[in-house]
């Protein structure tokens, strides 16, 4: 799930300079809810495995006016032994798309491991505080002060999705920071052009491909995490995702927006 949500979101950032963290939403209202079907593919043939829904909502965080993004994955009780899948993510975020707090719950497999960031600004600083519970129980947590912007998962989707597009080439990068599981991670995203993408609900929509890479530390190289196909319009509603597992190659496919 961690992968989805990496590509859902690391779509379109950074037209802005870095440290630049406040901006305008042009994309977005309070009460907009997506639903996505999930497939894996086990022997080269693609199996339905569960669902995916998203949805943003004004609320309030630290007494301050802010969007909570929530998105669940559930997979199919079915095919629970072979694919397991139970995630919830939260993310608050202030009216000028400013990351507040991020939680993540994950329940996949026999694995469960919960993330948290707390996201603090002190003038040209931004402060973040990060806490993982293990599988084995185990906590760890540390704290950072950048001078770039640090985004989580979902708060750089609902960011990217303000970014302006026109004029980028096919072969046009843009690169980010965003906080995955313990580690802050700098990120490439490429620009693949326009393609038509028909989703689960029967529409086809014009979408501009996007290539997402990430730097794994260990290894010392960039990764390919997967690719997004986004709504060619104001709203760059993701349509379409193709991303890499540890055990295999999933994609969710939309099947409503509302």
């Amino acid at each position: 799930m961690k992968k989805i949500i990496l590509l859902l979101f690391l779509a379109a950032v950074s037209l802005t300079s870095p440290a630049q963290c406040a901006m305008k939403n042009t994309a977005f209202k309070a009460g907009e809810q997506l639903s996505y079907n999930l497939y894996f593919n086990w022997k080269f043939v693609w199996y339905k495995v569960g669902k995916a829904n998203m949805s943003i909502s004004n609320s309030r965080y630290d007494g301050k006016d802010a969007y909570l993004c929530k998105l669940t994955a559930t997979s199919n009780g079915k095919l629970d032994k072979y694919f397991y899948m139970r995630d919830t993510l939260i993310s608050y975020v202030t009216h000028q798309l400013e990351p507040l707090y991020f939680r993540k719950g994950a329940h996949e497999g026999k694995r469960y491991t919960v993330d948290e960031v707390w996201h603090k600004r002190s003038g040209s600083n931004n402060k973040i505080k990060i806490r993982r519970l293990h599988n084995d129980k185990s906590i760890t947590t540390k704290e950072e002060t950048h001078s770039d912007c640090i985004f989580d998962m979902l708060s750089t989707f609902l960011r990217a999705r303000s970014f302006i597009s026109s004029g980028w080439q096919r072969g046009h990068q843009t690169k980010l920071k965003v906080v995955s599981g313990s580690e802050v991670c700098p990120g490439i995203i490429t620009y693949k052009g326009i393609e038509t993408v028909k989703a689960d609900n029967g529409k086809k929509y014009s979408c501009m491909k996007m290539e997402y890479l990430v730097y794994k530390k260990k290894k010392k190289k960039y990764e390919r995490l997967g690719t997004i196909f986004i709504t060619n319009d104001s709203h760059h509603i993701p349509v379409r995702i193709d991303f890499n597992l540890r055990f295999g190659s999933a994609k969710a496919f939309l099947t409503s927006m509302k």
